[in-house]
């Protein structure tokens, strides 16, 4: 679909030659935009304190199990046949709460995680389309998303430092994954 959004802007653009030369194209990496603001890495700690609160109750639901399971093993030859399969029984339902527990944690988690990033992308959206309008710029590239096919960096305009800039975000700051390795000693 956006190849063929491409080719028909392309086309257009050929179509009608004077007005070719006016278009103003922008390009950022929202990707890199968004590992750079501040709202990002509150929203990362406050998903990762929920994974961890999930994750320490299905430690101790396993814990719960491990101590059934090891209390059965132990002691099953001594009891009588009812007794044996009530524990088999809780033993059962104590595993269906744990799948059950594992699959509405993954939901949560993905809900939680999209609750708390929304706001960011729409932030980071907002900054782009800002920047985009104050520089009179009619197509705006994600780069991130290897959509682009071609730039010419002489022509076409980098947001990234100017949407940086509206969102207050460091000049200098770079993204995690582009943090220069130590030097070695």
């Amino acid at each position: 679909m956006k190849k063929l959004a491409i080719v028909l802007f392309v086309a257009t653009a050929l179509a009608f030659p004077s007005t070719a030369q006016n278009l103003s194209f922008g390009h950022i990496n929202a990707t890199e935009l968004i590992s750079l603001m501040p709202d990002r890495d509150s929203a990362i700690v406050r998903l990762q304190t929920y994974q961890m609160d999930l994750e320490d109750t299905m430690q101790s639901m396993e814990a719960e199990y491990n101590t059934k399971l090891s209390d059965y093993q132990r002691k099953e030859s001594t009891w009588t046949p009812a007794v044996r399969e009530a524990k088999e029984k809780d033993i059962q339902d104590l595993i269906q709460r744990i799948q059950q527990f594992q699959q509405t944690a993954q939901q949560e988690m993905s809900q939680m995680q999209q609750m708390l990033m929304q706001p960011v992308y729409k932030k980071a959206t907002e900054a782009i389309e800002k920047v985009a309008s104050e520089k009179g710029l009619i197509y705006v590239f994600d780069t991130s998303s290897g959509a682009l096919l071609y730039r010419d960096n002489d022509k076409s305009l980098d947001l990234l430092p100017l949407v940086k800039a509206e969102l207050g975000i460091p000049a200098d700051k770079v993204a995690p994954t582009q943090i220069p390795a130590p030097e070695a000693k």
